[in-house]
């Protein structure tokens, strides 16, 4: 399949892809317990309980994804070098050579390794220091794909740089966009219970200030990231990564606009009284956030495609 001027491997896309999207959930999900839903939960502590449940229940199942659609990568990755289906790439010894002889290879051990972390702290949680540490893992997990990508690739001094600012992008990615399930989650179920209006108001309100803080790391992460890969305004015009770019950043551009609607004009009504005002309110958030996780998705989606393509500041001098 050609798409943006290359090649495509559609099942390596879509691998990446939920890949991407699996390790920001599970970081984010843990992200949004200890900074927004923890806290808030002191206004309405009947509703600990149902809300710690579904956030465990949403981070053990994208942390399951993660790991399965983590797997599968390293597979696809391993046909792909040998040129065989995925029992010759096994009983060959391609997926060996791969996992011991290349640096994705060792990078995946690693990862795995850290998501093993995480189902530890989640299973044998007894105390603040486990959820902190399984938080601590979580975002370790989603920042380290880093090294699998363009910036592990890019040498000297400016490759760390890059490494830091690929991870803090991946970083933020998670706590904004995968901290938007857990909240819509969190908002369906304070449609079906009448006196948790403090507790929608403070969970919203401090998802909006962790939205900031995420969206300022994620500018500027970005604009390293895209001076180094694209290079000119000629690389982000006449070739296909920077073309993809910039459609990644139209998407970014329309998910900033929900959540400064979410953030100025509906979060102030939740502090309205009247209940159907509330309901109303309620539901336009639920809508927009919904809308914000697609969005959200269609950006992992091309950056899986991004991360197949050479960088324009390869392709144009």
């Amino acid at each position: 399949m050609i798409w943006f001027g290359a090649e495509i491997d559609g099942p390596m896309i879509v691998t990446r892809t939920v890949h991407f999207a699996a390790s920001a959930i599970t970081a984010g999900a843990l992200v949004f317990r200890g900074f927004v839903a923890e806290p808030a939960l002191r206004a309405a502590p009947a509703a600990t309980a149902p809300i710690d449940k579904q956030l465990r229940a949403t981070t053990w199942i994208a942390l399951a994804v993660a790991v399965v659609s983590g797997l599968a990568l390293v597979l696809l990755l391993t046909m792909s070098l040998s040129d065989e289906g995925p029992g010759e790439a096994v009983m060959s010894g391609a997926l060996r050579d791969v996992l011991n002889l290349t640096q994705f290879g060792w990078v995946s051990q690693l990862r795995l390794a850290i998501a093993i972390v995480v189902a530890i702290c989640l299973a044998f949680e007894r105390s603040a220091l486990w959820r902190w540490l399984a938080l601590a893992a979580a975002v370790s997990l989603a920042a380290s794909i880093a090294w699998t990508g363009h910036a592990a690739s890019t040498p000297f001094t400016l490759g760390y740089l890059h490494l830091a600012s690929d991870a803090l992008h991946l970083t933020a990615a998670s706590a904004w966009i995968g901290g938007l399930v857990p909240l819509a989650l969190l908002l369906g179920m304070a449609r079906r219970h009448k006196g948790w209006t403090a507790l929608e108001f403070d969970a919203v309100g401090r998802f909006s200030m962790l939205g900031i803080v995420s969206v300022a790391t994620l500018i500027l992460s970005g604009i390293v990231n895209s001076w180094i890969l694209v290079g000119s305004f000629r690389g982000l015009l006449e070739t296909g990564y920077g073309q993809l770019l910039m459609l990644k950043l139209a998407a970014f551009a329309v998910m900033l606009a929900f959540a400064a609607v979410n953030r100025f004009a509906l979060t102030p009504q939740l502090a309205l009284l009247s209940d159907d005002t509330r309901q109303d309110t309620l539901r336009a958030l639920s809508r927009n956030t919904l809308i914000e996780i697609a969005l959200g998705l269609s950006i992992f989606a091309m950056v899986g495609v991004l991360g197949t393509l050479h960088p324009a500041a390869h392709l144009v001098k």
